[in-house]
């Protein structure tokens, strides 16, 4: 596809800042583009949704102005449809990603969230600049919504300084300290950088922290741009941070670092302990105790899953194995200290559809608790001032169609028969 084709589509979509702004050729799309109807009236007869529990719910819906109804507009409504015998469910949400910060990562994978059924989502550690950019383009209907994280801070040796310079030997950590992270060492740093927050217009604070009972590995080379926040200076981070009214996320790689997390008052905490296991270390390195679930829940702190992504880090399947199993250990922990968790994926190529299929294979929920974190629990959590993920009288009227009964057949998902975004018809 040429880039003048390209920006015809975009524009076609609303998206024309996309193809305006790209300094370079984008890609093409990993699915087609989306395009959204004008909002539409509704009737949706023999209608059956999910509550969170079930689809015992049924009856008659109506759409106005992008909102369910249970009044009858005036007037025909512009769509009529008999639902007898398919499934209404709320769209999924992704509270862990990076491939739309970018209009790289927005133009090669915006419409694979929308093909999954997953029209909200977090991005976390963007680049101020480029966020800036993706703000405008992920407003436009036929977009997933997005919240963009572009105040992430780190150590002078944290991560993702490692990951951000890469192998080209003519970057180095100044390239990107204080720019596309925040590196703090101390309070005085704190003290000195926090007015570089406001001007990076965030709407979550993320923090890093990586074997926080290691210190002993900064003095490692090798380990250089791989660690993470010292311990000490969490906690006045966060207290700084929801001083300022923000929501603080923190990556937590180990059970320490989680423990650190909890116990300095994060209020997410980005994936769970273990995605893979660091050289030389065993799985009770990542073991998240009976005390510190107890405490997260105490303290309201919601977990995002965002596992599936172990496969790209252990090649073995008897190591994945391993992993899996301390996965599902670490989940049952928290589900029984009734810790919240969210779905999150931390694919850069790919959504929460793929990191819900992998939470089902461990077993460890039942489908309709999996389906009420995935399309409930976590589109609320990422946006808790709107009325979504519901079918009730002033609810936003978005929704997928399915032909079968994803508590039978998850992979219902990966058929659905139709989108709806606050009352659009999202069409490819």
């Amino acid at each position: 596809m040429t880039k003048c084709a390209l920006a015809l589509i975009l524009a076609a979509l609303g998206l024309s800042q996309l193809a305006h702004s790209a300094p370079a050729p984008l890609p093409e799309p990993e699915t087609p583009y989306f395009k959204a109807s004008a909002p539409m009236s509704m009737e949706l007869k023999n209608a059956q949704w999910f509550d969170g529990k079930g689809f015992v719910q049924q009856g008659t819906l109506y759409v106005q102005e992008g909102r369910f109804t249970r009044k009858k507009p005036k007037g025909k409504p512009q769509r009529q449809m008999d639902l007898k015998g398919q499934f209404l469910l709320p769209p999924l949400a992704d509270a862990h990603n990076h491939n739309l910060q970018t209009l790289w990562g927005f133009a090669r994978y915006a419409s694979s969230y929308l093909r999954d059924g997953v029209f909200y989502a977090a991005m976390q550690c963007g680049e101020p600049k480029a966020v800036a950019e993706m703000r405008p383009i992920a407003a436009q209907p036929a977009s997933p919504e997005v919240l963009f994280t572009s105040v992430c801070i780190t150590s002078p040796d944290g991560q993702p300084l490692a990951q951000l310079i890469g192998d080209d030997p003519k970057l180095k950590a100044e390239d990107f300290a204080d720019k596309a992270v925040l590196v703090m060492d101390s309070s005085a740093d704190l003290n000195a950088k926090w007015p570089l927050v406001a001007g990076r217009k965030t709407d979550w604070v993320k923090l890093m922290l990586s074997r926080s009972e290691s210190p002993e590995l900064r003095a490692d080379a090798k380990q250089f741009g791989r660690l993470g926040l010292k311990p000490e200076l969490v906690a006045p981070i966060v207290k700084r941070a929801k001083q300022d009214g923000f929501k603080v996320v923190a990556q937590a790689d180990t059970a320490t670092d989680f423990t650190v997390a909890v116990q300095s008052g994060v209020d997410l905490v980005a994936r769970l302990p273990g995605l893979y296991f660091f050289e030389g270390t065993t799985p009770e390195r990542y073991r998240i105790s009976a005390e510190a679930a107890s405490e997260a829940a105490k303290r309201h702190v919601a977990v995002i899953t965002a596992i599936s992504g172990s496969r790209f880090f252990e090649p073995s399947d008897t190591g994945l194995a391993a992993l899996r199993q301390l996965q599902a250990e670490n989940l049952r922990r928290l589900l029984d200290a009734k810790v919240s968790l969210l779905l999150g994926s931390d694919l850069y190529n790919g959504t929460a559809f793929a990191e819900l299929r992998q939470l089902d294979s461990l077993a460890v929920m039942d489908r309709a608790t999996l389906l009420r974190i995935a399309t409930v629990d976590t589109p609320r959590a990422l946006f808790p001032k709107r009325r979504i993920a519901c079918f009730d009288e002033g609810c936003e009227a978005s929704f997928l169609l399915l032909k079968s009964n994803p508590l039978n057949d998850l992979d219902s998902l990966g058929r659905i028969l139709l989108r709806v975004k606050q009352g659009r018809l999202l069409s490819q």
